[in-house]
């Protein structure tokens, strides 16, 4: 299913954001073409293993589930994108409609907008293995990798001429599909085609336990590594891929996943602005939301009074309140009140009153220690920057030298912020990040800037006081810190994709089974719901000694003995005052007011105490009151209320 933490899409910009920028919403269209090849090797099951995490399935098997996954969650997470799946290395020959043009390949899903007919074909595919086995016969005739390419141009062309992102996924564990050099340049030609249509080629090697995949042979002058625009930038992405290995231990699926989601195509840019990093030197820059929660997305209204259900086409039209007659569009007018009179404006004045701040720019004002940004100075979600070679060429450049003096510097940079037309201008801190990869080399966190809008005076609000300080003991925290280390995530990172929105997804789910025709889940997949076994397992001793010490360290506190902390001047007097247990807890009534200040007749603490124990704090009079928080060198003004107040916080 979709992660609910997910990049910026259309719909979900803030509501106080009057325009968006449209120019990068091609760039949100993907087309992804799986090109699978289906040889005798590829059909190969792995060796049996008796290691519970060994690969059970054959490589080919593996590349279409993770089809078949990936194409589940592009319905939702990616509705406008197209994907398809061609078989190549088989006995049959179609490219849909009777095409046999190419031989050997077989277009087992066209190049379309997934729906609910594709996923259950591809469903049914690999659970039918008769119907599986006729699909996925292996020609004996070798299929020239160039005849392939063209194929895969042929089917862009026609399929999605008008996308900006296009990507073909070559699935193979055959390092030299050709059998002469002269079928080599023709492959690299075809491939070049490929490039100069704006196609990426991503290659996935399988390699096998009698065979290690070497790209050196032939797919390192085929497949282009991926760079940045400016192929002499100072930080470059990793050029190879993982090796997915098949038998080893290692889920052959989950690594053709994590490749497939690592090579993603950009998701749609939520600006595009010139960066002024100073006076005449501006370079092109585009900010992505890479994490936002996403909510229930209703993309239409449908009505289900007629024979069929159908959608619902919305019209919007105002009406005067005392006529009810239709006002037209050009009759509105803004108004804003203003001393208890209706200001208007007209269409022109409104736009330049919202865009008196100037145009939309990314300023840098000046340079500041990244120890100077407190984490409570964070109120808003921050904005990832990337370069963008469309206005300004050289900006990957400048960018990434940029990221790299901030990084080494340990700085980050003010700045005057104007995210589009109509915004409101912010100051922001331009804080650098750095790549982040796992345990395979797989880029989990690209390199670039984060945009952390600063709060202003207002945005801040003082925390409440408070007067009482827990009290801890170097036993208790010892044993605490014990328990804390036994509840860490794996490798101490909190990794929001990993715990998914729980209502989210049982709304996925359903929808899914309605369409797809399956059975309705019973219980939803909470991934937030503690793992309680294990954390018995792991902190239950370590709890259980906690609990003793603190009883033990509580007992130490209800001793009568035992006094309040020493408070200033006053510590003298409170250690001579002796707590007598036959006096009476009230004291006798003073005929003099002045004598209520007299240190000698303040209660001691153990009777304060009691009196808080039993809540009559409040039934003593002023004068005692008084007397004791002078004995404590506490502030003696105030209100009764606020006096009783003050001795309680004592306990």
């Amino acid at each position: 299913m979709a992660a609910d933490w997910q990049n910026n899409r259309p719909g979900e910009e803030d509501e106080d954001d009057e325009e968006v920028d449209d120019t990068s919403y091609k760039a949100m269209k993907d087309a992804v073409l799986f090109a699978i090849d289906v040889s005798s090797s590829m059909l190969e099951r792995p060796p049996p293993s008796d290691d519970k995490h060994a690969e059970r399935d054959s490589p080919v098997s593996a590349a279409l589930t993770c089809a078949y996954q990936l194409m589940q969650q592009r319905i939702i997470s990616n509705p406008k994108d197209m994907m398809g799946i061609l078989l190549y290395g088989t006995e049959k020959s179609d490219l849909k409609d009777n095409d046999n043009t190419f031989q050997h390949c077989y277009l087992l899903s066209d190049l379309d907008i997934p729906c609910a007919r594709d996923v259950k074909q591809l469903r049914n595919l690999l659970e039918d293995e008769d119907e599986a086995a006729k699909t996925l016969k292996p020609s004996k005739d070798r299929v020239s990798m160039s005849t392939v390419l063209f194929c895969a141009n042929q089917i862009f062309t026609t399929k999605a001429p008008n996308f900006s992102s296009r990507r073909l996924f070559l699935v193979t564990d055959n390092d030299y599909p050709v059998s002469v050099k002269q079928d080599k340049d023709t492959a690299i030609t075809r491939a070049r085609d490929l490039y100069d249509l704006g196609c990426t080629i991503d290659l996935f090697p399988i390699s096998r336990a009698d065979h290690m995949f070497d790209r050196t042979k032939f797919y390192d002058d085929l497949v282009y590594p991926t760079s940045p625009s400016d192929p002499d930038a100072p930080i470059a992405l990793p050029s190879t891929t993982k090796v997915a290995k098949s038998g080893d231990g290692i889920s052959l699926l989950r690594q053709l996943l994590s490749s497939i989601n690592s090579k993603a195509a950009p998701r749609r840019a939520l600006f595009s602005l010139p960066f002024e990093i100073g006076p005449g030197l501006r370079i092109g820059i585009k900010g992505f939301i890479l994490i936002k929660r996403q909510e229930h997305a209703k993309s239409c209204n449908v009505w289900v009074g007629g024979e069929k259900p159908q959608i619902v086409t919305a019209s919007t039209t105002h009406m005067a309140d005392d006529t009810a007659r239709v006002v037209e569009k050009v009759e509105l007018r803004k108004a804003y009140k203003f001393g208890g009179d209706t200001i208007t404006f007209t269409a022109d004045e409104s736009v330049q009153l919202r865009q008196c701040w100037g145009e939309p720019v990314l300023r840098i004002i000046g340079f500041k220690p990244l120890s100077y940004l407190p984490i409570w100075a964070n109120v808003g979600k921050a904005t990832f920057i990337y370069p963008s070679e469309v206005d300004f060429v050289g900006s990957t450049r400048v960018f990434s030298a940029l990221q790299q003096k901030l990084l080494k510097s340990s700085k980050m940079a003010l700045s005057w912020f104007i995210a589009r037309k109509n915004a409101a201008p912010i100051l922001a801190a331009i804080i650098p990040g750095e790549e982040r990869v796992d345990e395979g080399g797989e880029q989990t966190w690209p390199p670039g800037l984060w945009i952390v809008p600063l709060p202003f005076a207002d945005d801040i609000r003082p925390c409440p006081e408070h007067k009482c300080e827990p009290v801890s003991t170097p036993e208790l925290t010892d044993k605490m810190r014990v328990i804390m280390e036994q509840l860490q995530l794996p490798k101490g990172v909190y990794d929001p994709s990993k715990y998914p929105n729980p209502d989210l997804q049982w709304f996925y789910k359903i929808l899914q089974a309605m369409a797809l025709e399956e059975e309705i889940p019973e219980k939803a997949d909470d991934k937030t719901v503690p793992k309680y076994r294990q954390i018995e397992k792991r902190t239950g001793p370590y709890v259980i000694e906690y609990g003793e010490q603190f009883e033990v360290e509580m007992a130490k506190v209800n001793q009568p003995s035992s006094s309040l902390p020493s408070r200033g001047k006053t510590a003298a007097k409170r250690t001579n005052i002796e707590a007598d247990d036959d006096d009476e807890l009230k004291p006798k009534k003073r005929a003099k007011k002045e004598d209520a200040g007299d240190d000698d007749e303040a209660l001691t603490n153990a009777q304060m105490e009691t009196l808080c124990l039993n809540g009559s704090v409040a039934k003593q009079t002023v004068a005692v009151l008084k007397a004791y928080l002078k004995a404590n060198g506490l502030s003696t003004t105030g209100k009764k209320a606020e006096l009783v107040q003050r001795v309680s916080d004592l306990f």
